[in-house]
Parts: C-alpha cells; sequence; structure tokens
C-alpha cells in the first residue's frame, strides 16, 4: 500500500471541505472495496476521508409517508435487521442479509455500495426496481438517473451520498445466484409491485451494470406469478460473459432468479 493521509470527518461539510483541500482523494465509507484495491496498489489516493463516524449520515428512519430513508454511512447488517424494512420491505432487508459475510456486512455500507457501483453488487437491483431516490450533499437524484454504466455513477468527483429513501411497495423480494468464492451476485434480480406496477431490476449479469427486465414487468402487471416470466430473459449479447460463466448461462439465471423472486414475494 502505497502513502496516504488519514482524516476522519465528523460531519458532512467538514468532509466535503477535506475533499476539495486533498490533492486526489478518495472518500472512505465501509472500504470493502477501496482498501482491497490499495493494497494491491491499484489506487493510491493522496487522502482517506473517513465517513463512518458522521451521525448525521447514519441511521434508518421510517418517513411520514411510509417511506424508509437509510443514511449512507448505515451498515448492511443494520439494514437487515432493521424492524421498519423488514415490514414495510422485506425484500430489501433479505437483500442486506445476502451480501458477503457477516464482516463484510458490519463494515460495508449502503451509501459506499452504490457510489462504487460494482456491476455485481446488490443494492443498485433494489434501489431500481424500488424506484429510490439518492440524497447527496448537493442534489438529489432518482435510481434510474444515478447508475449511468459498469462502476459509473452520476456523482461528482466532490459529491457525497448522505442518504438513501425508498418507496414503499406491497411485493418485494430478492434473488441471486451467489459466486461461491465471493459471495457476488452471478446474477441478482430484485422484483417489486409498486403504485405504478410491477418493476423488476437485474444485477450481476449485464455487461452496463443494473438494468430493468421491462417485458418481465409487463407480464406481472397482468398476472404476479412465476409462470408469467418464465420463458423470458435477457439477450444474451447483453450479458457479461467471464470465467465464472458464459452470457448465454447469465440469460438464463436472469429468468430463473426472477421466478424464485416473484415467487418468494407472494
Amino acid at each position: 500500500m502505497y502513502e496516504t493521509k488519514y482524516h476522519r470527518a465528523s460531519t458532512v461539510s467538514d468532509a466535503a471541505a477535506m475533499l476539495k483541500n486533498a490533492d486526489d482523494g478518495k472518500l472512505l465509507s465501509g472500504g470493502q472495496t477501496l482498501i482491497p484495491t490499495m493494497k494491491q496498489r491499484l489506487a493510491a489516493p493522496s487522502d482517506l476521508i473517513d465517513l463512518r463516524h458522521i451521525d448525521e449520515i447514519a441511521g434508518i428512519m421510517k418517513q411520514a409517508d411510509g417511506s424508509i430513508r437509510i443514511g449512507a454511512a448505515t451498515c448492511h447488517a443494520d439494514v437487515a435487521a432493521n424492524e421498519d424494512v423488514k415490514a414495510a420491505l422485506p425484500g430489501l432487508a433479505d437483500l442486506a442479509c445476502t451480501i458477503g459475510d457477516p464482516h463484510v456486512r458490519h463494515m460495508g455500507t449502503i451509501g459506499g455500495s452504490i457510489a462504487n457501483n460494482d456491476p455485481a453488487a446488490d443494492y443498485p437491483a433494489a434501489l431500481l426496481a424500488l424506484g429510490a431516490t439518492i440524497e447527496t450533499n448537493k442534489r438529489e437524484f432518482s435510481a434510474e438517473d444515478f447508475f449511468t454504466g459498469m462502476f459509473e455513477t452520476a456523482l461528482d468527483e466532490d459529491e457525497i451520498v448522505t442518504a438513501v429513501v425508498f418507496p414503499t411497495a406491497s411485493n418485494t423480494a430478492y434473488a441471486k445466484f451467489p459466486n461461491p468464492a465471493s459471495r457476488y451476485a452471478m446474477a441478482g434480480v430484485f422484483v417489486a409491485k409498486t403504485s405504478a406496477g410491477a418493476r423488476v431490476a437485474v444485477t450481476g449479469a449485464g455487461q452496463d451494470g443494473v438494468f430493468r427486465m421491462q417485458d418481465m414487468e409487463k407480464a406481472l402487471d397482468s398476472n404476479w406469478s412465476a409462470d408469467a416470466v418464465a420463458g423470458m430473459a435477457p439477450s444474451a449479447d447483453d450479458m457479461l460473459s467471464d470465467i465464472h460463466g458464459t452470457a448465454a448461462y447469465r440469460a438464463n439465471l436472469v429468468t430463473v432468479m426472477a421466478k424464485r423472486a416473484v415467487a418468494a414475494s407472494s
């Protein structure tokens, strides 16, 4: 690991100032991706600004309209265990339970996960399927506008994710086929029956990161059952292909995980 300067921020404005004054600063949340990358000398930030001790971006709150607001510094284990999340959005709680192992779930944060936007990360599927809103120290994004490609988001370099707000949904579930070594999703599907209709989002399988399956959504609007999506799959041309699975294999996994998610949500 290259030499770096460590800073512990106590407020969001404090963190923004530290980032602005750094030559090549990086925000540290859970550190589950950044720290291993630095250990391998694939990243060499001049400064690390630690966000984990900022109270204003931690915690989970059920809002007056029933939506769930999760602070960016909230770890996965807290999302999984929260009673409001389990009652309103059980699919989101179940998703958080599947991330990594206990160490990762107690260190990794929702803000760090979505800001990194790993193509195999779990949370992006939930945000896209539920139509979540991402709050930063500057503005708000819809999930549709936030995720722009593999490892890419609409965030400015000096922008800090502060919270994610999830609207309510009557049916939610997440199913994924994990890589047995990393536990990242080779294909993960989040389904939600929202006031605007069915929404289906896929992570881990697409070449451009998380995406929606609109054909499945239309089918589920007519018939919310696993049978409705049984014959549907994304084009293999748009799927990832690597040593863990071919594009055709991942396309089939999307169908299988969608069926399991719908069945679990009913």
